[in-house]
């Protein structure tokens, strides 16, 4: 339970902290935890990862529905 935890937080602030390692500001702290590779955290990770985008989606299609 607890790579699962440590994965979603990992894919919930991979995104910020993927943009810091582009421009060089970070190295302390990867974007993926290779130390906790496993079923669980990379499910987490997925989720994380995946959940604003997954979130953008389901609005946008509210106002869609919102139009008609």
């Amino acid at each position: 339970m607890e790579d699962f935890l440590w994965g979603a937080w990992n894919g919930l602030t991979a995104w910020p902290v993927l943009i810091i390692h582009v421009f060089d500001w970070w190295e302390r702290y990867p974007v993926y935890n290779v130390g906790r590779d496993g079923g669980w955290y990379q499910f987490g990770f997925l989720l994380g990862a995946g959940s604003p985008f997954l979130g953008l989606l389901g609005k946008r299609s509210d106002r869609d529905h919102a139009r008609d």
